[in-house]
């Protein structure tokens, strides 16, 4: 894995934690959160792929999303 991918990954750790924090839902384990940080970037280059976009504003609004869920 490179290290441009372990960034994102890092930091969509940190966005859903921060998420789950100021919804005032309980964090998952740090494996179920690893793992839904890792979909989360999949789909964020999947869709930035797709219509050519920032990576980084894709995942911002997925995990905006799951407030929703």
């Amino acid at each position: 894995m490179g290290f441009f991918r372990q960034q994102e990954e890092r930091m969509a750790v940190r966005l859903l934690a921060w998420q789950y924090q100021r919804l005032k839902i309980a964090l998952p384990s740090e494996d179920e959160l690893e793992t839904r940080a890792v979909a989360l970037v999949d789909e964020a280059h999947r869709i930035a792929r797709e219509r050519g976009r920032n990576v980084l504003s894709i995942m911002k609004e997925l995990v905006g999303d799951l407030r929703k869920k």
